[in-house]
Parts: C-alpha cells; sequence; structure tokens
C-alpha cells in the first residue's frame, strides 16, 4: 500500500468512528442485540487459560485494545483482571469510557488514545492483551508490527487474543468504516509472521446468519 493510500486507510477509519455514537450499539455497527452471546463465548474461551498452575495466564493487568466505550473491559476484562488500561483512537469513546466503566472503572490503569499501528505497550506489562473487532484497520505490516510489540509486552505466560471477522476467502475491503476483512489463511499467516504461536482458536456460535464468521485465536 503507498504512503498516500495508507494514510488515507488510516484517516477515513478515524474520520468514521469520530462519527459513530458511544454506545454499545454505535460499538457493534447497530448489532448491540449480540454483546452478551459475544462476551459469554470469550469468557468461555479465556477461563480455559486463567488461573493458578504451571502454563496458566496470570490475572494482574490486562489490554482492551480498539476498546472503544470499554464494552469489552466492562463485562469480560475488568471481572477477571485486577487492573486493565484501554486504548482507542477516538478519545471521545475513552472519556465515555470513564463514566461508562462506573465504580469498576477505578481499576483502569491508564486510557491511551492511539492508533494500534502507533502503539507500543510497554514491555512485561499484561497478562493478557485482548484485540478485538480491530485487526482490519491495520495494514498487514503494520499487524505483524504490532503482534510483535504485543509479544514483547506480555508477562510470562501472557496471551495475546485476536477476535474478529473472518472473511470466506481473499481481503475483503469496506470502504465505509476503511477497514479490511482478512480469511482465516491470511490471519494465520500475519500470525506467522509475527514469531507467535496459535495455542487455541475456536469460532464464536450463535451470531446471527447474515454476519461475517467471527473467531477467536490465543497466541503465544
Amino acid at each position: 500500500m503507498a504512503d498516500a493510500g495508507e494514510t488515507s486507510f488510516y484517516s477515513n477509519a478515524v474520520d468514521y468512528w469520530r462519527d459513530v455514537p458511544p454506545t454499545v450499539d454505535g460499538m457493534l455497527g447497530g448489532y448491540g442485540s449480540i454483546s452478551s452471546i459475544d462476551i459469554n463465548g470469550s469468557k468461555a474461551f479465556l477461563r480455559k487459560f486463567l488461573g493458578e498452575g504451571e502454563g496458566q495466564t496470570g490475572t494482574a493487568c490486562a489490554l482492551d485494545c480498539g476498546a472503544g466505550i470499554g464494552r469489552i473491559s466492562k463485562r469480560l476484562l475488568l471481572p477477571l483482571f485486577r487492573s486493565v488500561d484501554l486504548v482507542d483512537v477516538t478519545q471521545e469513546f475513552l472519556d465515555k469510557a470513564k463514566t461508562y466503566l462506573g465504580e469498576e472503572g477505578q481499576r483502569v490503569g491508564r486510557y491511551l488514545c492511539s492508533g494500534l499501528q502507533d502503539l507500543v505497550p510497554e514491555s512485561g506489562r499484561y497478562d493478557v492483551i485482548w484485540i478485538q473487532w480491530v485487526i482490519g484497520h491495520l495494514t498487514d505490516d503494520h499487524l505483524v508490527d504490532f503482534l510483535r510489540r504485543c509479544q514483547k509486552a506480555l508477562r510470562p505466560n501472557g496471551l495475546v487474543v485476536i477476535k474478529d471477522n473472518v472473511a470466506f476467502e481473499g481481503v475483503v475491503p469496506d470502504e465505509v468504516d476503511s477497514s479490511v476483512c482478512r480469511d482465516l489463511s491470511i490471519v494465520h499467516a500475519l500470525v506467522g509472521r509475527a514469531g507467535l504461536q496459535i495455542l487455541h482458536e475456536e469460532q464464536q456460535t450463535d451470531f446471527p446468519k447474515e454476519i461475517y464468521q467471527v473467531h477467536t485465536l490465543a497466541l503465544r
């Protein structure tokens, strides 16, 4: 992707999200009704790894990437981790998160306003880095670089989790929000390029038939 094209790919996405209402429905593109199904699936997935014992992932600190108003932080991460950091490209969403998260928001360590292509997470800080419905906003090279930075940001036995839409074949661009949807083999290849292993992968069930399949991958 040429520099000019790359620049507009990112700036168009920023413009799109700036006009989205800071609500759960806004975060989910009008599919607010699937939020509970999504969270329950994620919780079951994550619980396979968390806990005491050899090789298990700790619960000190998580990073919510593309956090929006904190939908995932509120219902998935804050109940499971002692502290959570939120990163999003839209400052208005992070401002809204401060009220949306309520009392539990006191356990948020940092609100980071940044695109993931520019984010350098603190080394060795996170047990889990949760990346949901946002990898489509990164170019292939930026996604690989970001995943490498995430790996450095993990604590011992930490996990990077990607949960995202999966295309049937190839790469499907979305002009509306300036993103792409990749097929699973492409996601696997990019994860491999970043030097990460896939520990576990599953498809989210019970989503509406008309939306993309959603897959969750645990990486280390």
